[in-house]
Parts: structure tokens; C-alpha cells; sequence
């Protein structure tokens, strides 16, 4: 296995990782009290962008494990994919940075380290499959 190959293969592993952690989020962010203030359409609606965020990721894990060959080699529809990929994470990092204020629900030591440690994923995202997306084949 190439190196580029090894990496999307860890990306799609990754993947998987932050939707571990999105689950997480709920409960964190205490969605019962919040979205309870809400009313049901609004409620819905986020329930549902959610869910489909999470069937995007798992999409993009999916792709990444089973296919890491084929998206490492540089087809003109793998390079597509991989900068959809790596714009994707690209935006949720400039939204990690410049939107989210997140410090005052990362009370707790992991609360914290998981945060950081979701930063280090999506730049690895970023950095892999903007690679994959620009690299020049021989």
C-alpha cells in the first residue's frame, strides 16, 4: 500500500472517530434543555441536519476505507471527491475558529483534549485529501 493510500485508509477510520465524538454532543451541549425551548419544527430541523451531516461523514468514512486506492489514484472523479472532501473540512475548521466559541462547555481536561484532538482530525483531513485532490501523478 502507497503512503497516499495509507493515509485516506486512516482518514476513513478517522471519520469514524468524529462521529463517536459527535455523539457526544448532545449530552454536552445539553440539547434536551436547549432544543426543548425550541418549537417542534425548529427542533426537527436541526435533529435532521444533523443526520444528514453524520450520513455525509459516514459517506466519506466509507468511501475512504473501502476505496483508498482508487482515491489515491488520481482519476479525475477521485480528485473531485477529495476536494469536496477536503473543502468540507476545510469550512469546518474555518467554523471551528471563527464561529463556534466552544470554551465555556469544555469545563472538564477531556472535554478539552477532545476538542483539540477534533481540530488535529479535521486538519489531517484537510492536509490528506487536498493531497490526494492536487497531487501530481506519474
Amino acid at each position: 500500500m502507497h503512503t497516499l493510500e495509507l493515509l485516506i485508509l486512516v482518514g476513513g477510520v478517522l471519520h469514524f472517530g468524529i462521529l463517536l465524538a459527535s455523539a457526544l454532543v448532545p449530552k454536552v451541549l445539553d440539547w434536551k434543555l436547549s432544543l426543548g425551548q425550541l418549537d417542534r419544527l425548529s427542533r426537527q430541523l436541526i435533529w435532521v441536519h444533523g443526520a444528514f451531516i453524520v450520513l455525509v461523514i459516514v459517506g466519506f468514512g466509507l468511501l475512504s476505507v473501502i476505496y483508498p486506492s482508487i482515491l489515491a489514484a488520481g482519476s479525475p472523479l477521485a480528485r473531485g471527491l477529495c476536494l469536496f472532501i477536503a473543502v468540507f473540512w476545510g469550512l469546518r475548521l474555518l467554523v471551528q475558529f471563527f464561529v463556534f466559541d466552544a470554551k465555556p462547555f469544555l469545563k472538564t481536561r477531556l472535554l478539552r483534549t477532545g476538542y483539540h484532538a477534533l481540530t488535529l482530525v479535521f486538519t489531517y483531513h484537510v492536509c490528506v485529501y487536498s493531497w490526494a485532490a492536487l497531487a501530481t501523478r506519474l
